[in-house]
């Protein structure tokens, strides 16, 4: 997997003090958020901007499930220093960021930002600079909650690949054909999604599952409750082809043959046997030029 830069998402939020929403009767800060969904928000304010408590507001409310306390979040943001509006860290042009929905995992103030919210809805958070740590600064931040699991049109399921069913997470399990397996590649949809395609120098990031052909669970990412965020360079040739082009969205069956190295993560290789993979794609982003 390659290495990636970690965001000082933690650090930098965690530390704002525990407030509520402006108080009533107190004049909401003049921040205006703009933007289309799945796109980097655009945030007008004038600067400094004066923050006296954390201000809360829902920019749109989101149509997927409700967020559950305690279970993952995937989610972008958009940081910014509201002394200057100078960007300090954004997801957008990178990987989306997965916590769990607890105080001690993002803090209280952006807990209380995403609790209650819906998958899709977009949020902002402003928030005055802390007393202590390396957050010294008011806030602005923009947040978009992101599905975990794939959502779009339902594709015909092949024959003579395994019936794949849904846990109400989304967790997939297969049942075997009982038949011999293929010798070649497949990559059959089995949910066609609207979002982007995936393209050759992509960052994806994506759910899956590893089953043995008969059936039997091997591997999955919904038992770790976080996605996986890999570059299609560094991702196995069989898997790279088998997303490549696919929308964000979507759901794929992943059939490879024991000709075809397969290692999702550093401590897992598939050898000598069919394998079947269960792939929800969440999120993908082109590198920018600058990086």
């Amino acid at each position: 997997m390659r290495a990636w830069k970690r965001w000082q998402l933690a650090v930098l939020l965690v530390v704002v003090p525990v407030a509520a929403c402006s108080p009533t009767g107190s004049t909401p800060p003049a921040v205006d958020v703009s933007g289309e969904p799945g796109q980097a928000p655009v945030v007008t304010y004038v600067t400094p901007l004066e923050i006296g408590s954390t201000y809360r507001e829902t920019i749109w409310e989101g149509t997927g499930p409700e967020l559950v306390d305690g279970g993952p979040v995937l989610f972008d943001f958009w940081l910014e220093d509201a002394t200057d509006a100078s960007v300090v860290s954004q997801t957008y042009d990178s990987r989306p960021e997965t916590r769990q929905l607890t105080r001690e995992a993002l803090g209280e103030d952006l807990y209380l930002s995403l609790r209650g919210q819906r998958v899709g809805a977009r949020v902002l958070q402003v928030s005055p600079a802390s007393s202590s740590g390396s957050a010294n600064f008011p806030s602005v931040t923009v947040l978009d909650i992101l599905p975990l699991r794939a959502s779009g049109e339902p594709i015909d399921p092949r024959a003579d690949l395994p019936a794949v069913t849904l846990g109400g997470d989304g967790a997939p399990s297969i049942v075997s054909t009982g038949t011999d397996p293929p010798s070649y590649l497949i990559a059959q949809p089995l949910i066609r999604g609207s979002g982007p395609q995936v393209g050759t120098l992509d960052t994806v990031t994506f759910q899956y599952s590893v089953f043995t052909w008969s059936g039997e669970p091997i591997d999955s990412s919904w038992s770790r409750a976080k996605p996986e965020s890999q570059s299609m360079l560094d991702l196995p040739k069989a898997l790279a082809d088998g997303l490549l082009e696919q929308t964000v969205g979507s759901q794929i069956e992943l059939v490879v043959p024991p000709s075809e190295p397969m290692q999702i993560t550093k401590s897992l290789e598939y050898k000598d046997q069919t394998i079947v993979l269960v792939i929800d794609i969440l999120a993908t982003r082109t590198p920018t030029s600058e990086g």
